[in-house]
């Protein structure tokens, strides 16, 4: 059972909007698939019936069956998700005051053993004068480079004519195949890190099988990517997850040239972080 007393609970549960057995926006199939991806654990299983069947009861019920690390580590990325929401201006998710964001991170890395570093707010990251990275610089084949230098410019020319949802579709993928070559030019490392994602027999999945969560996660581990661009970035792989309609559909999501500028600027702090890493 995890060390959560019945405040920090209520903490959770006002900030995760827990009141009518729901958990943020979640629909069941992407909050499955969200818990899974982080502890690869199926939230659906009988395990967590114990109070329901909703999603927010199940959520209690693995908060008293897990670990404290388990239970930090889901509740961490769940706070991650909460904020990427608000930095997205989903409508659904209503954001509350900084302390109890604050106050729930320090609980989430207690529960891990960890000490909370701080994360920059959007509007601090967006501020930030980043110099973009030369792809020569990235240490990639030279048949992936040319690829990866033609999107790139493809961004350049979405964000000039307000094309948003092109511009982070693309980004998503750059980063993405930026990382997945990082981690083949280095499969020891990325195979035995602790974020490694495995399959149920527990051996480490195979490169291409790999989720950018898991991409992000390791690289962050291995410190190719700094702690700021670690969080950012899960909020471009959020962004990207719209490429599906009715994910779009379902969250009222509307991409603007804000979210663009977002999107173009984690992937320059990505480039940057992974190119003075492998040089």
């Amino acid at each position: 059972m995890a060390g959560l007393s019945q405040i920090e609970m209520q903490k959770f549960e006002t900030l995760f909007a827990m009141s009518g057995g729901f958990v943020l926006n979640f629909s069941n199939q992407n909050f499955g698939r969200f818990v899974s991806s982080v502890v690869r654990l199926d939230i659906f299983s009988k395990k967590y019936e114990a109070y329901g069947s909703s999603k927010a009861k199940r959520l209690r019920a693995f908060w008293e069956v897990e670990s404290d690390v388990v239970v930090g580590k889901l509740l961490e990325e769940l706070i991650s998700y909460y904020q990427a929401q608000i930095d997205l201006g989903i409508q659904d998710v209503k954001k509350l005051n900084d302390k109890i964001v604050t106050d729930c991170l320090v609980i989430a890395c207690r529960l891990q053993g960890k000490e909370q570093k701080a994360e920059s707010k959007v509007e601090d990251f967006l501020i930030k004068e980043i110099d973009e990275t030369s792809v020569g610089l990235l240490k990639l084949p030279s048949s992936v480079a040319s690829i990866i230098e033609q999107r790139i410019e493809e961004i350049k020319k979405c964000l000039k004519v307000n094309a948003p949802l092109s511009v982070l579709f693309l980004s998503g993928s750059v980063l993405e195949g930026v990382l997945l070559n990082i981690a083949t030019q280095n499969p020891s490392s990325f195979n035995q890190a602790k974020a490694a994602p495995k399959d149920k027999f527990g051996k480490v999945k195979p490169f291409p099988e790999w989720s950018l969560h898991s991409l992000i996660e390791v690289s962050h581990e291995l410190e190719f990517l700094g702690l700021d661009v670690k969080k950012h970035s899960h909020s471009l792989r959020d962004f990207r997850n719209f490429i599906h309609p009715f994910e779009q559909m379902s969250t009222g999501f509307t991409p603007d040239s804000h979210t663009s500028e977002i999107a173009w600027k984690v992937l320059k702090a990505a480039l940057h972080d992974i190119g003075s890493k492998v040089n």
